[in-house]
């Protein structure tokens, strides 16, 4: 399949902004299974300066700086990204858990050991056993690593509600688990804090998920969100995506652009400003399917 997306963030402020420093995660990755044909950004106003780099977890983020009094920032970016389904995975017959957990304390391989930065814990996600009995019930001994992450991810699903406005960023995972309740940033640091628990390798994921109006509706242009899922390292088959909020395995309809330990690292917009009082902030993204004759692939040597 092949999308455009459109990525708009605006910052309305009570009071006039003299400097803004932004750090932006919005260009989808490449990867095997995701291809980049074109990818644009505009700022208003415009900024003085702008930088793009490639963070530790390889992710691309573009630094801008904007001078100039203003009450009103906004951040757009677009893209044409082309997602291939993943080949199929044969979840019972993935290693039972206990192999990988053993090959990534051995870092037997380089893919063991590149996996391994994704056991510990991290600012968001602690280890702190809240998760383990939890993580215990989809994990008995000799359980196939994919099979009782699918059975996770299910449960998850089932049993937390999906309500947005009662968490936010900074929501302890250990209160997420008690209520029961969040949205899809919650629920995949849930799930990465059960897996870490028993020393399995995850990581946190940001994206787009193609949305489906209601039957006999219209889709709104720009009612989608950012959505967050979680990748899991199996050493038969690497990296493994699961999306709990939606109990389903991420194929064609999902659009990675960022993954890294946790929510911290992988956050669209991210910075700071001098001035501004109090802000409102408003996030629109729409998902579309293209036609492939309608492609003009901007890819080429970069």
């Amino acid at each position: 399949m092949i999308y455009e997306t459109i990525h708009e963030t605006r910052f309305e402020y009570s009071s006039p902004v003299s400097v803004s420093h932004q750090v932006l995660r919005l260009k989808p990755r490449a990867t095997p299974a995701q291809t980049l044909h074109s990818w644009s950004f505009k700022a208003q106003p415009t900024p003085v300066s702008q930088e793009m780099a490639v963070d530790f977890f390889g992710n691309e983020v573009l630094d801008i700086s904007i001078e100039g009094r203003h009450r009103e920032l906004t951040v757009t970016a677009k893209s044409v990204v082309e997602v291939l389904a993943g080949e199929e995975v044969m979840f019972d017959l993935s290693p039972p858990f206990e192999e990988a957990v053993e090959a990534l304390r051995e870092c037997s391989s380089d893919d063991s050991l590149a996996a391994s930065q994704f056991c510990y814990e991290s600012p968001f996600v602690p280890i702190d056993g809240a998760g383990r009995e939890y993580v215990l019930a989809s994990f008995p001994k000799g359980q196939p690593l994919l099979s009782g992450a699918l059975d996770l991810t299910r449960r998850i699903y089932r049993d937390f509600k999906y309500r947005g406005g009662v968490t936010d960023v900074y929501t302890p995972v250990r209160e997420v688990l008690r209520k029961r309740e969040g949205v899809c940033q919650d629920f995949s640091h849930v799930q990465l804090a059960c897996l870490r628990e028993i020393g399995l390798a995850a990581r946190y994921v940001s994206g787009y998920l193609r949305t489906y109006p209601p039957e006999g509706e219209e889709e709104l242009i720009g009612s989608a969100a950012s959505h967050a899922w979680l990748s899991v390292w199996c050493p038969q088959y690497g990296w493994v995506d699961f999306d709990p909020t939606n109990n389903m395995v991420p194929s064609d309809e999902h659009i990675t652009v960022a993954w890294g330990r946790d929510y911290g690292d992988v956050s669209p917009v991210n910075g700071f400003i001098v001035g501004g009082g109090s802000h409102k902030v408003l996030v629109s993204v729409s998902v579309t399917p293209v036609e492939a004759d309608r492609v003009v692939d901007q890819s080429a040597g970069r």
